[in-house]
């Protein structure tokens, strides 16, 4: 038995007031069903209002914490946790391991440093496999699987508005060169620079190849792929509908429904019509508006003028060149689906209109930094690109034995350092412990940057640390 609790807030359209697209759902006490919530994603088109958003929101914080069970279709007997919707060969009969999942219950299982959508533990860690989408896989062998740590979802809203921002301009720059040698009859070498970041160059001919001998730090389509500790996944919307399937066993219609693979009941667990694109809106609006983490002073004074010293040595030693402090962000308005949505999601082509959240009205958005052309100020500390870490010499970061995405094993998307205070361990395996050996772990293009760092006295050490303790979690 469930009863539905209609709620206050209404949008308003030409005059007309129409009910929020959010119902929440009281259970009996019996009723062993997690999924609380309902949402019509017929109704999330246009810029939604702020209670509608706020109901949103409301619903995905408490979908992120819903501990799925059997009566919500948690488990995949027939599926594999590929991206690509897969069979396993053989069904299984547990519906919890920890080689190829599922293993959570919850999303906040793992992200719950320190609170609901931040990083994880060690005990947290997954495994993943490049080849789950052509083959079993239940194993925990580093021959066959990658261990990976949690990272939190802070502000990622605010990434994923700058990937967009970010891929759209280097398209632009792309297409000016390939209008460029069309017109002069001579092949074009186009810089590729986005928000102060480069990428290296490519070269197109006048019949329009592309040389991409010289890209750097971004994949051929010119793409930024903001999720993952291989920057391999464009939108939070793709990175849900992975983990719901890869660590629940929860399939969502728009990827694993009868239009896309022909089943009802694609992972064999009896339960048909498990996600719905509304709830997956729903946990993308929540994670999207996660406030982002900023740098808070101690309150002793002595620290903070340490850490004052700390900030200034991290940039001389060239630590800022990959953790960049900050990244200009012109637009506000967060579509979803968006852009960067392709088969396997909801897209653009698929409703009539996407929703739009309007981050500007959030307050912890209007509390950011804006630039001198008023651009919001990303406090992120990184660069949203790849690059190689390990080396012969250094080589804890490369020591994975499977790639992912076709990225080097020793290539890894610039950590984004807010909130690195308060989500330790460190490492995309979460194996260091302090800070001090994360930085010592660097190698490849980080070489110059970890020795400055080691050549420096032990106080200017302790200054950099410092500095790096400020860059905590919302409060």
């Amino acid at each position: 038995m469930r009863k539905f609790l209609p709620l206050l807030a209404a949008s308003v359209i030409g005059g007309t007031a129409l009910a929020s697209p959010v119902t929440f759902i009281e259970r009996a006490p019996y009723d062993e069903t997690g999924i609380n919530v309902a949402v019509d994603q017929s109704a999330l088109r246009g810029v939604l209002s702020p209670d509608d958003l706020s109901d949103l929101v409301e619903a995905g914080r408490r979908l992120f914490g819903t501990h799925f069970t059997t009566l919500d279709g948690a488990g995949r007997p027939l599926a594999t946790q590929a991206t690509i919707p897969t069979h396993f060969k053989h069904p299984r009969e547990i519906v919890f391991q920890r080689a190829s999942g599922p293993d959570a219950n919850a999303c906040t299982s793992c992200h719950n440093l320190p609170k609901s959508g931040g990083a994880g533990d060690f005990t947290a860690n997954v495994f993943t496999s490049e080849g789950t989408e052509s083959a079993d896989f239940d194993s925990v062998d580093p021959q066959f699987s990658n261990e990976r740590n949690t990272n939190h979802m802070f502000g990622s809203g605010l990434m994923e508005l700058l990937a967009r921002e970010m891929t759209a301009e280097l398209h632009a720059e792309r297409d000016a060169g390939f209008a460029k040698a069309r017109e002069t009859g001579q092949p074009v070498q186009v810089d590729l620079q986005t928000k102060g970041v480069g990428f290296g160059s490519i070269t197109i001919s006048p019949d329009g190849v592309i040389d991409v001998a010289k890209l750097d730090g971004v994949d051929q389509d010119l793409v930024i792929r903001a999720f993952s500790q291989k920057g391999v996944i464009p939108s939070l919307r793709m990175f849900t509908l992975n983990a719901l399937n890869a660590h629940h066993g929860m399939e969502g219609d728009e990827r694993f429904g009868a239009a896309m693979t022909g089943e009802v009941d694609f992972d064999g667990d009896g339960k048909v019509n498990e996600l719905g694109p509304g709830l997956v809106s729903a946990l993308v609006a929540y994670q999207a508006t996660l406030p982002a983490p900023v740098a808070v002073p101690f309150d002793n004074p002595e620290w903070n003028a340490l850490a004052q010293k700390g900030s200034e040595a991290f940039a001389e030693a060239g630590c800022a060149s990959c953790h960049v402090p900050a990244l200009p962000l012109h637009s506000l308005a967060f579509a979803d689906p968006g852009p960067l949505d392709t088969a396997g999601t909801l897209t653009q082509g698929d409703v009539p209109e996407p929703a739009i959240y309007d981050l500007s009205k959030l307050d912890w958005v209007a509390a950011l930094p804006r630039d001198a052309n008023g651009d919001v100020l990303v406090p992120m500390f990184g660069d949203l690109k790849r690059h190689e870490i390990s080396d012969d010499r250094t080589s804890h970061f490369g020591n994975e034995l499977m790639s992912q995405g076709f990225v080097p094993r020793s290539t890894f998307i610039t950590a984004e350092l807010w909130g690195v205070a308060d989500t330790p361990p460190y490492g995309h395996r979460g194996d260091l412990t302090t800070l001090d050996e994360a930085i010592r772990a660097h190698g490849g293009e980080a070489t110059a940057s970890r020795d400055a760092y080691l050549s420096l006295d032990q106080e200017t050490r302790d200054a950099i640390l410092t500095f790096l303790k400020t860059l905590r979690m919302p409060q």
